[in-house]
Parts: C-alpha cells; sequence; structure tokens
C-alpha cells in the first residue's frame, strides 16, 4: 500500500520552483502500523500515479496543466486537511495505485475494504454539496440521478468507503467540514437503508443477511460493469481476481464465492423488476433492491421456523398455541397434522448439516431444502428457504423447475399447492449465466384464411410480423395472433402459449369484428386476457390429448370455434408428424376457415383425428 507524504506533497507544492525533484511523495510503509487518513470520493478529472510521481520531471506547461485540475487540488486540499488533524500520512485511489499494473490494480481492490478499514479516518468529499450543513431534505432537481441526496451516496464504491472506516468526516465542495458518520447515522440510514448500527459500530454490530447487504447496493451505479461486483467483496469478506471485461459474470462470481462461505439462504431470495428464468443467481445487485427486511435463519431453529411457517399456511395460526389455546382449536385435534409436523422437526434435525452445506460444482449448486410440489405439473416446485421477509413467522419461497439435470429459477407461479407439508430434497440449482429460458418456436401455418377473406389484424404480445414467433416453456408465455373478415363482420382469434412447461393452444370468437384501430387493439388486449386467465385449463386439455396419443403419429388434434352468425368455423390443427409435436422443440400450428362441422357447441374440447 502506497501512501501519500504529507509533508513532501505539501512543501512541493509551496515552492514548485525550488523543490527537490527526487523528493518522494509515496512510500510503502506498513498499513498495519501506521497511523494515515484516507480519502473517499467520486472520480472527475483526476491525476493519476505516474502524473504524480513525476510531476517535477514534467515540463513547466504541462505541469502547471496537471496542478490546474480539480484532481490535484482535491490531493492537495485533503493533506491540508490531513496535516491539521495530525496526520503524516494520506491514502487516494487515483494517485496511490500504479494503474498500469494489473497486479498492483488487482491488489489494490481486494485490499480496499481493509485499507479504508484500517484508516484512522476517512474524508468524504461531497463536491456537489454548496451548504456549509449536511443536507437535510432531497433536492431532487439538483442531483436527480442520486435520488435527490449528494451523488456521493450513488455510486458503487462509496458504499465500502462509509461502512468500512471507524470516523469518516464528510466535506463539502469548499472543504467545510459539513458531519461525521456517528452523528449523522439516524440521517444516513434514511439516505443508504444501511442501519445505524451499522454505521456507528460496523457490520458486526448486528445480525445481517446477505440480501440485506446486496439491497444497500441495489441503486448505486458504477462506471464499468464489473465493479458492480467487486466494490462488494470487501462487505462479505470474499476475494476473487479481477477480470474486466468479463460483465455481468463478475457478479455471478461474487455470488459464488459468497456461497462457498457462507450457510445464508437469503443470496437466493432476489426478486428481479423483470421476471426471468434460468440461473439461480441473480444478475445485478439491483435484484436484491426489496431485500432489506430480509433476516436469515440459524438452521438449529429452521425447524421450528418451518413448522411455524406450515402452520401459518394451513390454519392462519400467527404463534405457536398455548395451552389455553388447545382446547379450543380444531388444529389439535388433527393426529395426522402433528405428526406430519413431529416428523418433519425430526427429519430437519437429522439433515442439520445438510441443510447448513452448500457445495459449487459444475453440476449446480448442491443444496437441500424442503419443496412442495405445485399443481398441474411435475416439474415445478416450490423450495421454501432458511430466511424471513421481516416480522412474523413466513419464510421466504421460491419456484423451481426441474430441467431434466438440475432446477432453473422460474418466476413465481400465481398458484396454491395442494399440500403445505414439504419434503426435505437434495437438489442442484443451476448456476451458469447461461443457463436461459428454454425456448420454443411456434410456427404458424396460417395461408388458407386468407382464401376465406380473412387477415391477420394484430398480435399482443409481442409484435408478430413473420410466420414464427419463440416462446418460453419455462415460464408462463403467451401470444395471441387475431384475423378478420371486414366484409363478413366477423374475427376470431388464437393463442400459443405455455403454461407450467406444458404447451398450449386455443381459438376464441367475437361477436362482431372492430371497425377503428383503437377497437383493434383492445380486442387484441381482451382476447390475450381471456386465454390468459384460463391458460391452466387449455394446457390440461392439450396434456390429456398428447399424452394419449404420444406414440402414434398418424393423428392430429383439431379445435374449432364457431363464428357468430355464419356457417363456418375457425380451427386449429396440430399433431400430425409434418406439423410437429410439443417434445420436439419447434412445431407448426395449421390455422384454417371451414364450414362448420356443427361440432362447434364446446369449443373448448380437441377433436382426434385419424390421418387416413
Amino acid at each position: 500500500m502506497k501512501l501519500l507524504v504529507v509533508e513532501a506533497v505539501l512543501d512541493r507544492e509551496a515552492d514548485i520552483q525550488q523543490t527537490d525533484p527526487e523528493r518522494q511523495v509515496l512510500m510503502e510503509p506498513d498499513d498495519e502500523v501506521t497511523r494515515y487518513a484516507i480519502l473517499s470520493h467520486r472520480w472527475g478529472d483526476e491525476v493519476d500515479y505516474k502524473e504524480m510521481t513525476r510531476l517535477m520531471k514534467m515540463e513547466e506547461r504541462k505541469r502547471n496543466d496537471v496542478r490546474q485540475r480539480a484532481g490535484y487540488q482535491k490531493i492537495i486540499e485533503s493533506c491540508k486537511q490531513a496535516k491539521r488533524d495530525g496526520y503524516e500520512w494520506l491514502w487516494i485511489d487515483t494517485c496511490c495505485i500504479d494503474k498500469r499494473s494489473s497486479s498492483k490494480l488487482s491488489e489494490a481492490i481486494n485490499s480496499m475494504y481493509r485499507w479504508y478499514q484500517n484508516a484512522q479516518v476517512c474524508y468524504a468529499y461531497l463536491d456537489d454539496v454548496d451548504e456549509t450543513v449536511f443536507p437535510t431534505k432531497q433536492a431532487d432537481s439538483k442531483v436527480a440521478k442520486s435520488d435527490g441526496w449528494p451523488v456521493w451516496f450513488g455510486r458503487g464504491w462509496t458504499l465500502q468507503e462509509l461502512i468500512a472506516p471507524k470516523e469518516v468526516k464528510f466535506f463539502n465542495k469548499d472543504w467545510v467540514h459539513i458531519g461525521n458518520k456517528r452523528r449523522l447515522a439516524p440521517k444516513l440510514e434514511n439516505i443508504t437503508g444501511i442501519p445505524r448500527e451499522v454505521l456507528s459500530d460496523g457490520l458486526g454490530a448486528v445480525r445481517l443477511s446477505v440480501a440485506q447487504i446486496m439491497s444497500w447496493a441495489a441503486n448505486r451505479e458504477t462506471t464499468r460493469m464489473e465493479d458492480r461486483a467487486y466494490s462488494l467483496m470487501g462487505l462479505f469478506g470474499v476475494n476473487m481476481p479481477m477480470l474486466y471485461g468479463e460483465g455481468k459474470k463478475a457478479f455471478q462470481r461474487l455470488q459464488l464465492e459468497i456461497i462457498r462461505t457462507s450457510t445464508d439462504h437469503s443470496i437466493f431470495a432476489w426478486s428481479p423488476r423483470m421476471p426471468r428464468t434460468g440461473s439461480i443467481l441473480a444478475d445485478d445487485p439491483s435484484d436484491f433492491r426489496d431485500c432489506r427486511a430480509i433476516e436469515k435463519v440459524d438452521p438449529d431453529k429452521f425447524g421450528d421456523k418451518l413448522v411455524k411457517h406450515i402452520e401459518w399456511k394451513k390454519f392462519g395460526v400467527p404463534e405457536w398455541p398455548t395451552a389455553t389455546q388447545r382446547s379450543s382449536w380444531k388444529i389439535l385435534t388433527n393426529l395426522i397434522h402433528w405428526f406430519k409436523l413431529a416428523w418433519l422437526r425430526w427429519r430437519v434435525r437429522a439433515l442439520s448439516q445438510q441443510l447448513r452445506t452448500f457445495t459449487v460444482s459444475n453440476a449446480g449448486i448442491q443444496v437441500c431444502l424442503p419443496v412442495i410440489p405445485l399443481p398441474d405439473s411435475p416439474y415445478h416446485f416450490r423450495a421454501i428457504l432458511a430466511c424471513t421477509n421481516g416480522c412474523g413467522p413466513m419464510l421466504v419461497t421460491i419456484d423451481l423447475l426441474f430441467s431434466g439435470s438440475g432446477y432453473d429459477r422460474i418466476p413465481d407461479i400465481e398458484t396454491t399447492p395442494r399440500s403445505v407439508y414439504p419434503e426435505l430434497r437434495t437438489l442442484y440449482l443451476d448456476h451458469h449465466q447461461d443457463v436461459g429460458e428454454k425456448r420454443r418456436e411456434f410456427t404458424l401455418d396460417d395461408k388458407n384464411v386468407f382464401y376465406h377473406g380473412f387477415a391477420r389484424r394484430g398480435s399482443y404480445p409481442p409484435k408478430f410480423t413473420g410466420d414464427s414467433v419463440t416462446l418460453s416453456s419455462l415460464a408462463d408465455d403467451l401470444i395471441v395472433v387475431v384475423y378478420a373478415n371486414d366484409n363478413a363482420r366477423s374475427c376470431f382469434a388464437v393463442g400459443l402459449g405455455y403454461y407450467l412447461g406444458q404447451g398450449w393452444v386455443h381459438v376464441v370468437n367475437d361477436q362482431r369484428s372492430p371497425v377503428r384501430e383503437a377497437d383493434w387493439a383492445e380486442f387484441v388486449v381482451n382476447a390475450r386476457n381471456r386465454m390468459w386467465n384460463a391458460r391452466a385449463e387449455y394446457a390440461r386439455s392439450m396434456a390429456k390429448q398428447e399424452y394419449a396419443y404420444l406414440a402414434r403419429s398418424d393423428h392430429y388434434f383439431i379445435k374449432h370455434a364457431h363464428l357468430p352468425q355464419s356457417i363456418r368455423a375457425a380451427k386449429v390443427v396440430w399433431g400430425r408428424r409434418e406439423t410437429g409435436r410439443w417434445e420436439a422443440g419447434n412445431f407448426r400450428v395449421m390455422v384454417d376457415v371451414e364450414q362448420c362441422p356443427g361440432c362447434c357447441d364446446r369449443p373448448y374440447r380437441w377433436t382426434t383425428t385419424l390421418v387416413a
């Protein structure tokens, strides 16, 4: 760790013409025993290591250009403040790290939390604060990017620079002292979400979960994407090599390093704003934005918490029943229920070592979790994590999909399991960033509808322009395509979708064809909503036909929807060898209009036909 020699820097600046050009301004003492100050700031027009050490060897014009930079003035003012406080050494990241050396840069980033922690004082320079007192309210018009507070609070690296030092002094743009971390702890908690106990006494002051710490970084920004992860290493006490250029993989590596040293399930409790499927790991700290109240549960207490969770789910019982309550509650007469809870509590204790152990390998993250099967699919499960979302008995749950070799994280499914009693399973959770969604391509063969005067009028969502569309088979997905015949004032909609991994096709009609463009948009949305709300029914009806005739390649399936006030019906066809099957991955669905065969009373049924 190289430190600025405060006296040497100030002497050189005081008499730049007469100073000894060989006098060193950077030296490398032992940071474990040296008393030094440290600077925390936002980068701007800075002075780097080479410029700082070779300043006296520059031509006068170039030297003057360097000295006029805001970054150089920041160095001088920091040194003046350090001298006033009685410190002979000062560390500033811009000029104390030789970034030309990748090994020096990697060492500095891996050591930075410790360097801030070992400093006697940290000077936090807020260059966008004009007032001589710490800001007491948000100024949205001035610093909108940081939610109305000084931009320093919105930067990624300054998170550890706020937490690690024992003492932090805040200065405005003119280097006027405007407060310190301890006295401002309540205000800083409001700005950052960091508990005031942590701000006053460090990370060990309160019991924290991984998700809570991640939430503090959720709204912060860094110039380099990789620094979103690298700036958090010290907070979790992990180290890893710097690989600038790896992009989002850096945050994936950070989570894997945390998992190797932690038993905290809350690292899986993230919830992205945009639902996605695939890796059990979060894409970015912003996925933990809503995890400020997540509390981890000790493995020794997990069994009791799990029982209370089940009680609440099944009966709405907030706490374990008292002796008085036992005589009146119906649940206490249910011996089977109590036997199941006793068995589950025993199993949790028997498997306590597995529950507290994560193993990372190419196959995934091996972990033992309580899981409950979800209805309508043998591959979807709800896993219960050893963490709570604040007060109350409810444990955090996540939904998983078994993909053959491991389990993918999927968006939460709006369904209620048939049972509240979980079983403990050893799972391999996929953690590879490229797991991604399993995509299936639908191809629409609708050329025949055009012979009957029908044309595509719109789709929702996404925009359907060609003859094929790709949907996710892991999450619930749906696209609706509308066809209309303006002369006949008739229209119908075809839906292609997935529900719990099961593909489905459906067709619905409408009484009258919309006339205006706005009416078309409304009809498409309404048709989509109708099908979305009934997607479970459509998927179940498809499954019955699919598996009953799986071995027969000479069957295909037809669904009709009668077109009102006409003798025609819209139909969709799938299942023949040339049109493809669900299990084949990509497949074709034929859309046609024909004379109504008189079987349209129940448009939700499939008809099976044998190919001649």
